[in-house]
Parts: C-alpha cells; sequence; structure tokens
C-alpha cells in the first residue's frame, strides 16, 4: 500500500511535465478567441460586442472541426495562396547551362 502511495506521488510530482504543450484554455476557449474581449474592454459598443462574438464563434467552429487558430491560418494560407510556395525568388532560380559550346 505505502509503495503504491509513493509511486502516485511521484506520477504527480511529474504531471506539470506532461501539460506544458497542451493550449492555453479560459473558460473551455483557446486563449486567441478571447483577445477580442479585452478590446471590448476598452471600446464598448455594439459593434465590438458582435465582432467579439463572431469571433468567438468562429473560433469554436474551427475547434469542433479539429483545427487550432494556428493551423487555421496555416490552412487559409493554402487556400489563397496555393501548394505551389517557392522558397527562392524568381530571380535566383537554378537555370540550366550547357557548357559545350
Amino acid at each position: 500500500m505505502a509503495q503504491n502511495q509513493i509511486a502516485d506521488l511521484k506520477e504527480q510530482m511529474n504531471w506539470h511535465w506532461r501539460n506544458t504543450m497542451r493550449p492555453l484554455r479560459f473558460f473551455n476557449f483557446d486563449v486567441k478567441a478571447i483577445i477580442p474581449f479585452f478590446v471590448l474592454l476598452f471600446y464598448a459598443r455594439i459593434s465590438t460586442l458582435v465582432i467579439c462574438v463572431l469571433s468567438t464563434l468562429t473560433f469554436w467552429a474551427l475547434e469542433k472541426k479539429g483545427l487550432t487558430a494556428d493551423s487555421a491560418l496555416r490552412a487559409l494560407r493554402v487556400v489563397i495562396v496555393g501548394n505551389f510556395r517557392p522558397g527562392l525568388p524568381r530571380f535566383r532560380y537554378r537555370r540550366l547551362k550547357d557548357f559545350g559550346r
């Protein structure tokens, strides 16, 4: 019995390492969804409230779909730009050279 308690205590001491990569939550929402409400604190208008509610619902819908805010922005970038994104500017592309002539 005492060894089980010691093992449980050792396991509880390591819990903080398991939770280091979990996303931050505030009332079961991602923290990025709560940021517009800080704007609402300083600029309390109906339009700001509507923007806050719409952004929170958007983040909630993305989360239900399985996307975080960062991955949703990356997916939006792929939709806008497309799959072809060269790493070099056009003038730095390598060109074929014929040294035989």
